[in-house]
């Protein structure tokens, strides 16, 4: 299955989560908390990014940021993979520290900033820790109700979007506690709150860069693969010319569906720019390639055949 495509761009706000592979504590000693912190102040510093809240639980952590630039994933590959590779090596371990990949959420900040702050910093509460959250020492909480701050979050930024003084905010988190949360009940396909739109205007800058990463992975493939050279090759191991092959139009053969189903899979080509090759449409294009696709499961022969085609135009 597909990874989904996660959004990036400059001045977006993300909640992001990260749990232990098998819910297993990834903070053992103070020292790994602070370690942590420390990552967390060194991506800031490489990435430019604003840190705005902060929650590290024993087995997993809670932020909200706002990048600068298009590069969510390099930050938390910085941040993750840091600590991943203190973790083992301090306790001569290996392999995943984190379950999976971590969990982004794309947050409209004008309706949410106030409650996800408070959701964050009363996860200790939650998790019945402590009785308040300024008696968990690992939050950006005290940071936010008290004058000296916390180095790791930016303060300036947050006066943009919370409108308090640290009393009051202090007060506002007090009153949350034991009241459920609903700011995730609905969570739009999967990485999305906000109002409608915040959420029209997210999924259309999502659609942008879908396109836009699809077009630049079709014209590396065309760099890559040269989709001449494959139908040549697909025509000469089936006794074919070349033109013979692209024209037979009533006739499915599995030549035919073989050039077609490995135009599909290595060339940049579209469905329609696919089909008008071969004189068919783009749903016929589809079909060819899955015929294939199923008749390579059901006969070794024909899937040696298709494995021996790729050799030579890979070789």
């Amino acid at each position: 299955m597909a990874r989904p495509y996660r959004l990036q761009g400059e001045g977006y706000f993300y909640h992001i989560t990260s749990r232990g592979d098998g819910r297993k504590r990834i903070y053992i000693s103070r020292y790994d908390y602070k370690k942590f912190l420390e990552y967390i102040m060194q991506a800031k510093e490489k990435y430019k990014f604003h840190l705005y809240a902060y929650v590290l639980m024993s087995n997993h952590y809670h932020l909200l940021l706002e990048t600068t630039q298009p590069n969510l994933s390099k930050i938390m590959h910085y941040v993750n993979g840091a600590y991943t590779t203190y973790y083992n090596i301090k306790r001569k371990k290996s392999g995943h520290l984190f379950q999976g990949r971590y969990k982004s959420i794309v947050i409209d900040t004008d309706s949410y900033f106030k409650e996800l702050s408070r959701y964050i910093h009363l996860n200790p509460v939650r998790a019945k820790l402590v009785n308040k959250p300024d008696e968990y020492e690992w939050s950006s909480y005290h940071g936010y109700v008290s004058k000296r701050g916390d180095k790791l979050i930016d303060k300036k930024q947050i006066k943009m979007y919370l409108d308090m003084t640290e009393g009051q905010y202090r007060q506002f988190v007090l009153d949350g506690i034991g009241e459920k949360s609903e700011m995730f009940d609905n969570i739009y396909a999967g990485f999305i709150v906000g109002k409608i739109d915040f959420i029209k205007d997210t999924l259309k800058e999502l659609k942008l860069q879908i396109e836009s990463k699809e077009l630049s992975y079709r014209k590396a493939l065309r760099n890559v693969y040269n989709e001449s050279k494959i139908i040549e090759i697909v025509a000469k191991a089936y006794g074919k010319e070349a033109q013979d092959l692209c024209g037979m139009k009533n006739k499915p053969l599995q030549g035919r569906k073989a050039a077609i189903y490995l135009l599909k899979r290595f060339t940049g080509l579209t469905n329609p720019e696919i089909g008008k090759k071969f004189g068919i449409t783009f749903s016929a294009v589809s079909k060819a390639a899955k015929d294939i696709e199923v008749l390579m499961g059901k006969d070794k022969r024909v899937r040696r055949k298709i494995e021996t085609i790729i050799s030579s135009f890979k070789g």
